[in-house]
């Protein structure tokens, strides 16, 4: 059974930073990417950031500049750096990975930016 388990979410002021982590367990015998999502109430979910097993990387227009992805495909981690936070990244970010079989979730974790 293949489990994501985040940490790092929690409350920042505008123009702070946080750090997400994403820990996968279980078996995996092919990792093709790693991610992060995140979703507001009323929303649909959408892709913050990505990182494929080659090191190719995806960012939504709206954080390019100010987070930084970043995995370790050996250790099945993947990191997610936030910085200058604003409050419209306020939302519940999930960590996704894709395998060679299914794609799995994380639980998601509560970034909230205010001040």
């Amino acid at each position: 059974q293949v489990q994501l388990v985040e940490s790092g979410g929690g409350s920042a002021q505008p123009g702070g930073s946080l750090t997400l982590s994403c820990a996968a367990s279980g078996t995996i015998i092919s990792l093709y990417a790693m991610g992060w999502y995140r979703q507001v109430p009323g929303r649909p979910r959408e892709l913050v950031a990505a990182i494929t097993n080659s090191g190719s990387t995806t960012y939504q227009d709206s954080v390019k500049g100010r987070f930084t992805i970043s995995g370790d495909y050996t250790k099945k981690t993947v990191f997610l750096q936030m910085n200058t936070l604003a409050p419209e990244d306020t939302a519940v970010y999930y960590c996704h990975i894709r395998t060679d079989e299914y794609d799995y979730w994380g639980q998601g974790t509560q970034v909230t930016v205010s001040s």
